[in-house]
């Protein structure tokens, strides 16, 4: 019955089997995935998720995008206000110490980059999702630096290498894919009718690539995610420390994914999951980033273990609500 329940769980559920299997090679067979993880691996996967999740950013929705910008505004306002009060709140639980100044810093990173994948994965719009990310992220930057030593009287960082990776990670490859999105359909009329016997017009050659175009972009995206996730479990050294650390972040995701839920609780369906999973979801790389700048290479630490949570919270919630979503007939207009 278990075995049955179990496989049952994979089927129906693959991204997070996807994810918890990657989790479990990262933490069995670290040497080599610390390897690459060490000479930019992270960065590499994560440019490729976001340009994967980009290319399947219809324009129409970067206008509704425009549209949620009440839910979008407080989601960012939150993210630089009540999320960095909640991981200082959870670091207590934490002995003094650089773990204890690793969970501090969760509160202070913007959305995970990997939450514009998993918005995209639960059915949401991922447009709020990628708007939510680059505020998110100028805020972080502006806003990480007096926050920290605020919070812990001794911290101070220069953003300038941030500014860059974040550019080369994030922004370069987001423009890149929604760019692809908006002016490849007027290659594809042409290219898809030679193809594709079906395409008897310019709007069916349209359809059909980009049917092509979200499959294979969510099939990457997938694989860039658990692949993500493996280069950062091979990064995690666990101990009987950590048993204070994994409880302080749990609660920490717990609370910000309740007040993700609050956020979007009147928002339509698309909007509540792009709230939910950027507020609830900050970037384990950005956030290491800051702790080993504001307090040392030593309280990055805990950071790749949240790391590894919040990327298994955001697939399987992003599972979750996709099914929600298909369950949930659509209203019958009278």
């Amino acid at each position: 019955m278990a075995t049955w329940r179990g496989r049952a769980l994979l089927a129906t559920y693959p991204e997070l089997a996807a994810v918890l299997a990657a989790a479990v090679i990262g933490l069995s067979v670290q040497r080599p995935l610390a390897w690459l993880a060490a000479r930019q691996g992270i960065s590499v996967l994560l440019a490729v998720l976001v340009f994967a999740t980009a290319v399947t950013i219809e324009p129409a929705a970067l206008r509704r995008a425009a549209l949620a910008w009440r839910p979008l505004l407080a989601t960012l306002i939150v993210g630089v206000t009540v999320l960095p009060a909640l991981s200082w709140a959870a670091s207590r639980l934490v002995p003094a110490g650089s773990l204890r100044d690793g969970v501090l810093a969760a509160g202070l990173a913007p959305c995970e980059i990997a939450s514009v994948a998993t918005t995209a994965m639960a059915g949401g719009e991922a447009a709020v999702a990628a708007g939510a990310l680059i505020g998110s992220t100028v805020a972080a930057v502006a806003l990480a630096g007096p926050i920290l030593s605020l919070e812990s009287g001794r911290a101070g960082f220069s953003p300038g290498g941030i500014v860059v990776n974040l550019a080369l990670v994030v922004a370069l490859p987001l423009a890149t894919g929604i760019t692809l999105r908006a002016t490849a359909p007027a290659a594809a009329r042409t290219l898809a009718a030679r193809r594709d016997a079906r395409a008897t017009d310019s709007a069916a050659a349209v359809a059909i690539w980009t049917e092509r175009a979200d499959r294979v972009a969510s099939r990457t995206a997938i694989v860039a995610v658990a692949a993500l996730v493996a280069l950062i479990a091979a990064e995690v050294r666990l101990s009987a420390g950590y048993a204070s650390v994994a409880g302080a972040l749990v609660v920490f995701l717990l609370a910000s994914a309740l007040i993700g839920w609050l956020l979007g609780r009147r928002a339509p369906r698309p909007v509540a999951a792009a709230v939910l999973l950027t507020t609830s979801m900050r970037d384990f790389a950005i956030a290491a980033a800051l702790a080993a700048a504001a307090f040392g290479p030593p309280a990055a630490a805990p950071l790749g273990l949240y790391g590894i949570l919040v990327l298994i919270w955001g697939t399987a919630t992003a599972a979750t609500l996709r099914r929600r979503a298909v369950a949930v007939p659509p209203p019958v207009l009278l």
